[in-house]
């Protein structure tokens, strides 16, 4: 599948910026976990690109995103993608359960890139060359710092990955920096 088709069904669902961007973070932390695993760059990132976008049209967690799967089999994705897509959703474990490197990533880097991100935008650069994983940890411990994100659910989807968090921080680090102009987070010069 052509990751601009893919692309433009993102953008036909998602109206914010901030999910569109949130969709361009995870799928640049998914290239580069298949990277690492020598795993299929282009499956994995549309993976990543294309997980939340059902999510402003299925706006909790018992609709979303399995609510999204006949939209995605009528614009002919893959099964394979869809599954993958599905498992992120802890309450379709029971019937997509996570048994794919690919799909541990995507559960692993969702929240985690979220969060490395809004550590980003606030240090004075807005840079993400200025995280380091102890910024990150420091954050962390203040639960209502990226309140949406569900630390004990990241620290979970690390440690099924076989990962450490600390680990899952540096590499969700480094995909962000990889893709820091797409992503606008160079800071501010």
């Amino acid at each position: 599948m052509e990751r601009q088709k893919v692309w433009e069904i993102v953008c036909e669902y998602v109206k914010t910026d901030y999910l569109r961007k949130h969709a361009l973070a995870v799928e640049a932390c998914m290239r580069y976990y298949a990277k690492i695993y020598g795993e299929d760059e282009d499956s994995w990132g549309i993976v990543g690109l294309l997980h939340d976008f059902d999510f402003e049209i299925h706006l909790d967690e018992t609709t979303h995103p399995q609510s999204g799967e006949p939209i995605l089999r009528e614009k002919g994705i893959p099964t394979d993608i869809i599954e993958s897509i599905l498992s992120h959703g802890d309450h379709l474990q029971h019937m997509y359960p996570r048994k794919t490197l690919r799909d541990k990533s995507l559960a692993a880097v969702d929240q985690l890139s979220g969060l490395c991100i809004a550590v980003a935008l606030v240090r004075p650069t807005k840079s993400i060359f200025d995280v380091e994983i102890k910024s990150v940890m420091k954050k962390w411990k203040n639960n209502s710092f990226a309140k949406t994100v569900i630390r004990e659910e990241v620290l979970r989807y690390s440690e099924e990955l076989g990962i450490s968090l600390e680990e899952n921080i540096q590499r969700t680090i480094n995909a962000l920096r990889e893709n820091a102009d797409m992503l606008e987070l160079k800071g501010i010069q």
